[in-house]
């Protein structure tokens, strides 16, 4: 599930992001995982699997790491999301989507059931120009 940021001052604008936020006090990623997917979808995760970190660097911002999860079964019933369009999208469009370059890269990683990969990635604004995955240069 992806939604698309329609939120004017965002970074992620136009683009389809995956669900997510920022860990509030004495979270765990799979705390702050279960939080923000309740929060966004209204869905609660039933089962799911820690699959990689990425460290985020971009010139418009403040650094973040990204803890990536994937899930495949959760109860309840989806709702509007404040953040953007929420919708279920089918893995073969997920590249003809509006994405981050790099969300690209950890997309083909997740779907290619890679083992769990570190990846670095940085931005001059919206441009790529580095992508590092467990330590060796990929752009």
């Amino acid at each position: 599930m992806l939604h698309r940021v329609k939120k004017e001052n965002d970074l992620n604008k136009d683009k389809w992001v995956g669900i997510g936020g920022k860990f509030e006090e004495n979270e765990s990623p799979e705390d702050c995982l279960l939080r923000e997917v309740k929060e966004e979808s209204g869905l609660t995760l039933t089962s799911w699997r820690y699959r990689g970190i990425v460290t985020f660097i971009n010139t418009k911002c403040e650094a973040e790491f990204m803890h990536l999860f994937t899930a495949d079964a959760f109860e309840g019933e989806m709702k509007s999301c404040d953040e953007g369009e929420l919708e279920w999208i089918k893995k073969s469009e997920l590249m003809r989507l509006t994405l981050w370059e790099g969300d690209k890269i950890f997309l083909k990683l997740l779907a290619d059931d890679a083992p769990f990969f570190s990846l670095k990635l940085v931005y001059e604004g919206d441009r790529l120009t580095e992508a590092v995955l467990d330590g060796t240069k990929l752009l």
